[in-house]
């Protein structure tokens, strides 16, 4: 009788060790929720051969349609005026139901028709043989961040809802819904994201070398 409790008892330890050992294994195996991704969606660039005559600001404008901004901004092309082909600095595109107008050029200009929501600068001065000018919709869940890394030029923000944060080897700064953020020096090791506690929609905007690579992995020092 003793000798079959006695085996009982080592079969139960058995299994019950059987039984951790398989906890352990399947936890292992249960894969882990990975950050959330903070998403960058080019939605207008140009290029160009010259930048204005600065210091230069980035505007950023609401318009009621789509139509009523590309006849404000008017066409690329022939100008017979100026007997030379001229593109515009401005970007149009649609970013959560409204239509955004970004002009680079002077503090204090407007575009006709347009609603002046932010002015972002003064945009840190580069040089290049050409330049690409690109505006993103960056959008995220809180928590959701960028990799480090860098830019060609200079990269601006207007937050139109939530909470952006940025962190730089000079420290972390935040900007909230209706706000903007100055861009840094090219070459500027820096990493993005949602710090608030609502999802982060931002335009950015992007003065650039366009013969150079748009985006670098970094480190910061």
């Amino acid at each position: 009788m003793i000798r079959h409790l006695v085996g009982s008892a080592r079969v139960l330890l058995i299994a019950a060790a059987a039984l951790v050992g398989l906890s352990i294994t399947l936890s292992s195996a249960l894969p882990v929720a990975a950050q959330a991704p903070y998403v960058v969606k080019p939605v207008a660039e140009k290029k160009i051969k010259q930048l204005p005559p600065g210091p230069l600001f980035w505007r950023v404008e609401i318009f009621p349609t789509l139509t009523d901004a590309q006849a404000a901004v008017g066409p690329d092309g022939w100008n017979p005026a100026s007997v030379r082909y001229e593109t515009t600095t401005s970007l149009i595109a649609e970013v959560d139901g409204k239509v955004y107008v970004v002009t680079l050029g002077a503090k204090g200009a407007s575009t006709p028709g347009g609603n002046k929501v932010a002015e972002v600068g003064p945009v840190p001065t580069i040089t290049a043989p050409e330049y690409l000018l690109r505006l993103n919709h960056g959008y995220g869940p809180p928590g959701a961040t960028t990799p480090v890394h860098s830019h060609p030029g200079s990269e601006s923000f207007y937050v139109i809802t939530g909470q952006l944060g940025q962190k730089t080897p000079h420290g972390v700064a935040h900007v909230d819904a209706g706000k903007t953020m100055d861009g840094h020096p090219a070459g500027m090791p820096m990493q993005v994201f949602n710090s608030g506690t609502a999802d982060l929609s931002a335009l950015i905007m992007f003065v650039v070398d366009a013969t150079k690579p748009f985006s670098v992995p970094a480190k910061f020092p």
